[in-house]
């Protein structure tokens, strides 16, 4: 794991800020489907992802989810650096996608290397910015995008983070990540299936021509 994590930040980190992570930070290896923190958690180490994907939701009064955008290697949640950084309680879950490692970053020494190292304020400034913009891209999507194209928006990132165009996850997980119901979710899987975009099978959906 120590080498993915040079493999992994040797341009964007100063070398001794690399090792100052491989001396303190604790590697992780997770499993798909595995909850990372959860809403309500304290946080007290932010991850660094090594290798993977993630998928970061919110939770509403009534406990249904809503994606709100995805890890993926290289990259950190910047909800979590601001819980860790003001000692608050997560308001976001957080699960592997896919098979992941992992290097968790004490937050004491967040705020150390923010002074220390140019790499690693550059790293939470982009990390923020990126964030942003994936959160106003979802807000977006809600207000401005229909169902149809939300779906097919969901389904290309699926593919993209897992490498693989087919998708195993059922039409009420779909459903759950994007915050309908079922019934809803089949019939548009039906209807991009007539349209030779998606081919339905038992256990899984492959995507065609989205």
């Amino acid at each position: 794991m120590v080498t993915e994590l040079y493999k992994t930040f040797d341009a964007q980190f100063e070398l001794d800020l690399i090792d100052e992570i491989a001396e303190v930070g604790k590697f992780v290896e997770v499993s798909a489907g595995e909850i990372l923190m959860d809403i309500g958690n304290y946080i007290k180490s932010m991850p660094l992802l090594l290798s993977g994907a993630i998928k970061v939701l919110r939770e509403d009064e009534e406990g249904d989810e809503l994606l709100l955008y995805y890890l993926e290697q290289g990259e950190t949640c910047s909800v979590t650096m601001a819980c860790c950084m003001g000692h608050t309680k997560s308001e976001i879950r957080a699960i592997a996608e896919t098979d992941s490692m992992i290097v968790m970053v004490p937050v004491q020494k967040m705020e150390e290397w923010m002074a220390k190292y140019k790499g690693w304020r550059n790293y939470v400034f982009e990390s923020y910015h990126n964030r942003l913009n994936e959160l106003l891209n979802t807000v977006d999507s809600i207000a401005f995008k229909n169902l149809d194209q939300r779906l097919v928006d969901y389904l290309k990132k699926k593919v993209e983070v897992n490498n693989d165009n087919r998708i195993r996850n059922t039409h009420q997980e779909i459903a759950y990540d994007l915050h309908t119901s079922r019934v809803v979710v089949s019939r548009l899987l039906k209807k991009l299936e007539k349209m030779k975009k998606l081919a339905l099978h038992r256990n899984y959906i492959r995507v065609l021509d989205l």
